[in-house]
């Protein structure tokens, strides 16, 4: 007997329908860790743990020869040896499409703004893989980021993907903000991960404000989330971003923040039995980084460019998610203490700051500019413990007469109010007049 697609499909949805239902249970509960048995889960899938609208959701993530261990994804007050466990049969999806922009989701892709249902176009599984690496464009195109220092000295490209590096209250969140508003990227997609419950209000709407909200998706999974929320709300963003990057826009997105991603890996790796390697850190998380990061950057068609927050272990640069995260992006910009401290803002060090395509996507006057400026900044630096001690012979070097000279001039351009949004074309106008006023040349 021959069937038509149409009558296939449903003849399988109607096996489905019959199949019986394989019900696991609860054999223990340890930590963050959830044991249960029977359900033939495999790694990735998700799991209902109970019945009824008190049922919690949790996703297997590791597996023995006769149980899985799970993680929640809910609240797990409540819950006890022997509950019923069933298997849904499909990994985590979020959705994608131009109907979320606008849109404020949890870290589960589900709306939390009270706007009613997400118009999404499809849900998709989170988890994903990398464009191929033959398949790229190559980055050849400056992105306009609303931040001078940024657009002249640190050039970012469409497709790149860029680190923000900085200890504890220096002004990452702050100078993300200032790209979220001042970009010229198509969509802009914003994961808060771990963030303070009080901050995501504060950044909605004073810093990203209803005009940036319109062309953005925000994602938030706050710091009180269950470590696996956290986790894949990374996964979750990325998937958003690249629905877009599909379609053939350029988008930009923004974490905030990776060291927090990776921390919550830890959490779930050493629940699971996972052995800790570097300050705590098992060997999935490293691994994880990696997967993540390689989703952004081009494709085929569109572009992704990445933009992530590292939170540096008491301000140290080499610690091992920033170490990590340094070797896999495609450039960084370091936030010096020093600098905050002193009010200076962005507080961008620029000479410890590279892009590893800026040579790429800028003309070579632009470079000219920029290199003159940083030889410039880096000879005053070089003489500034001679500066200090008055003990600097006027007319000893000229790079550095220059940046006695002029040093107002020089961080009037570097500094940018945090309500501003600076042009790239009248910012590569500053840097000319400024070198010009310099005498200097590459």
């Amino acid at each position: 007997m021959a069937f038509s697609e149409t009558g296939a499909s449903c003849w399988d949805r109607a096996l489905r329908v019959a199949r019986p239902e394989v019900v696991g249970s609860v054999r223990g509960i340890v930590g963050l860790t959830i044991e249960v048995a029977g359900t033939m889960s495999a790694v990735g899938d998700l799991v209902q743990i109970g019945s009824g609208p008190d049922a919690v959701p949790a996703e297997v993530v590791a597996a023995d020869r006769d149980a899985a261990r799970c993680m929640p994804l809910g609240p797990t007050h409540g819950l006890r040896s022997g509950m019923p466990v069933r298997a849904l049969g499909s990994a985590l999806t979020a959705p994608v499409g131009r109907g979320l922009l606008g849109r404020v989701v949890d870290g589960l892709g589900r709306p939390i703004d009270g706007k009613g249902p997400l118009r999404a176009d499809a849900r998709l599984p989170v988890t994903g893989n990398a464009p191929h690496p033959l398949e790229r464009a190559r980055v050849a195109e400056p992105l306009e980021l609303g931040v001078r220092v940024l657009d002249t000295l640190v050039t970012v490209g469409r497709g790149q993907r860029m680190g923000l590096f900085a200890g504890s209250g220096v002004g990452k969140s702050s100078l993300l903000s200032m790209v979220a508003r001042g970009t010229d990227a198509e969509v802009s997609v914003i994961a808060l991960v771990g963030e303070r419950g009080r901050e995501v209000r504060e950044f909605l709407e004073d810093d990203l404000g209803p005009e940036g909200l319109a062309r953005s998706v925000v994602v938030v999974a706050t710091s009180d989330e269950p470590p696996l929320v956290r986790l894949r709300s990374a996964f979750v963003a990325t998937r958003i971003a690249e629905g877009f990057r599909d379609e053939g826009s350029h988008v930009v997105l923004m974490m905030d923040s990776l060291t927090r991603v990776a921390m919550a890996q830890r959490e779930i790796g050493l629940s699971v039995g996972e052995p800790p390697a570097t300050r705590g850190y098992p060997p999935s998380t490293f691994a994880l980084l990696a997967q993540l990061l390689e989703r952004a950057g081009t494709a085929a068609t569109g572009s992704i460019t990445g933009i992530y927050t590292v939170l540096v272990d008491g301000d140290d640069h080499n610690e091992p998610i920033a170490d990590a995260a340094r070797s896999i992006l495609d450039g960084h910009v370091v936030l010096d203490r020093k600098l905050a401290v002193a009010g200076h803002f962005p507080s961008v060090d620029a000479l410890a700051s590279i892009s590893r395509v800026a040579t790429r996507v800028i003309s070579r006057e632009q470079r000219s500019l920029a290199v003159g400026l940083r030889t410039v900044m880096a000879a005053r630096r070089q003489a500034q413990d001679l500066l200090d001690v008055g003990a600097y012979v006027s007319g000893s070097n000229p790079l550095v007469d220059a940046a006695v000279t002029h040093g107002r001039a020089i961080d009037a351009f570097l500094q940018q109010p945090l309500e501003d949004a600076a042009g790239a074309e009248d910012s590569w106008r500053r840097l000319a007049e400024l070198v010009a006023v310099m005498g200097v040349t590459a």
